[in-house]
């Protein structure tokens, strides 16, 4: 059994193939090290409050990626600047947030990037009907809503009163949560409201049709513009929440920053796409200030932009990830990252391991013919009796060695035509030593089994 394994070329087989099986898993073994771990089915994305539209627009992350098999938890916080602490804190478990624009010099670390800015959010200025605020600081000592602490919000009312020259300290600060800020105002026991968000915000929409709240037009727009390039000028155009009511009635001036969605150097890099294509479902068709198509963008940013999110503002949404399933899609690039090394050893091996089969097949028949043509050379020479005697046991020894030579039935051919050579070099010196000379082989003879050439007639 073991003889015919070695005929049939096993043997040889492992000796070949199988250090390049070890070779490849190797290969397979290092660059797994460099393969990103698969992207976690679960994630938190950190929004606002509850009446915001921070949390509305996450409800509506949570269920575009829900789609894709992935689950979105939304935290609740009290805005942009509680979410970046959340962002840069490494127990939080928060890798994906809304972050107000402006609010980037509040972050501790440069761990943080933008996916995209979302929208625009007007800085809207809210007072009880019959309240005049000619100037800046007819604004001391009323009573104001300027967000809760930790929000995007009070950071930029802040700094606005700041370069108007009024302290904080000036003004009384309410710390009444949204909702009831909205019927203080409208009962008049809080002078003036500010908010930074969405016209799609129920905060927004409930004062924009409130009786007794009038929405106030920004004069200087142009100049705080000048100088925080991160603020935008916007028109809200008259009749433009209610056309029947006339809400507003009359165009009104307002700043604006940018919402942006920012993640963290934890969010797996095929997360980007799911989010940034959520955001285009969510934000593509434009809104009351923005232009369809406009957002989501790579302008108008927190911080720098993430190279994933490059990528798929100049190229697009990638291949795979356009026509297969989420899961499909990431399990592919994953693993073609680990094949292309691969494949790129596997190929030259493929090309090397059957000439190295077939040498070292044929490195057995072949090594005999050194010593058979010396032999043959001293043949032609001349030989004394003594020296004829020495070559004939030496032909005797290779045919015994020979004849123990296993080789694959494919080269079979190359095993007898050695010892029909060695037959050959026999028989030249059967007719060197004989007196007269004798005729060579017969041609009508045949190889015997046992390797001597036999008579056919």
């Amino acid at each position: 059994m073991t003889n015919d394994r070695d005929e049939e070329g096993h043997t040889d087989l492992l000796w070949i193939y199988v250090p390049a099986v070890l070779i490849g898993c190797a290969a397979l073994i290092i660059t797994y090290q460099f393969v990103d771990p698969a992207p976690p089915s679960r994630i938190a994305i950190a929004s606002g409050g509850p009446d915001g539209a921070y949390y509305a627009y996450a409800q509506r992350y949570r269920d575009i990626l829900a789609r894709d098999g992935v689950t979105l938890d939304v935290v609740q916080t009290e805005g942009s600047l509680q979410n970046i602490e959340l962002l840069e804190s490494p127990d939080a478990d928060v890798h994906v947030a809304f972050v107000q624009g402006g609010t980037g010099r509040y972050a501790t670390s440069d761990t943080l990037e933008s996916l995209a800015s979302l929208y625009y959010e007007p800085l809207w200025m809210f007072t009880r009907q019959g309240l005049a605020l000619n100037r800046s600081d007819d604004i001391i000592g009323k009573r104001v809503f300027i967000g809760p602490p930790g929000s995007g919000t009070r950071a930029l009312a802040i700094e606005l009163l700041r370069d108007a020259g009024i302290d904080e300290q000036d003004v009384q600060i309410s710390e009444l949560d949204g909702a009831a800020a909205v019927e203080a105002l409208r009962e008049g026991s809080l002078d003036m409201m500010v908010l930074v968000a969405s016209p799609d915000s129920e905060l927004v929409h409930a004062l924009l049709t409130s009786d007794g709240v009038t929405l106030l037009d920004h004069p200087r727009a142009e100049a705080y513009i000048r100088r925080h390039r991160f603020l935008t000028r916007l028109t809200l155009p008259e009749g433009a929440i209610d056309l029947a009511e006339d809400i507003p009635p009359a165009n009104i001036e307002l700043l604006a920053t940018t919402a942006n969605l920012v993640a963290n150097e934890g969010l797996h890099p095929a997360l980007v796409d799911l989010f940034l294509q959520a955001a285009e479902e969510v934000h593509g068709d434009g809104g009351l200030f923005e232009q369809p198509g406009a957002f989501p963008s790579p302008h108008f940013l927190v911080f720098p932009l993430s190279d994933e999110a490059e990528r798929y503002f100049t190229s697009g949404m990638p291949f795979l990830r356009r026509n297969l399933p989420y899961w499909a899609a990431t399990l592919i690039d994953r693993l073609i990252v680990m094949l292309l090394p691969l494949v790129a050893i596997i190929i030259p091996l493929t090309r090397i391991m059957p000439p190295l089969y077939k040498w070292r097949v044929r490195r057995r028949v072949y090594k005999w013919y050194k010593d058979l043509r010396r032999i043959e050379r001293e043949i032609q020479e001349g030989l004394h009796d003594d020296d004829a005697q020495r070559c004939d046991a030496e032909l005797d020894a290779i045919d015994a060695e020979v004849r123990k030579v296993k080789v694959p039935w494919s080269y079979a051919e190359e095993l007898y035509q050695l010892r029909l050579h060695i037959r050959y070099v026999r028989d030249v010196l059967r007719r060197r030593t004989t007196p007269g000379g004798a005729r060579g082989p017969d041609p009508r003879a045949r190889v015997a089994e046992d390797g001597v050439l036999e008579d056919t007639t």
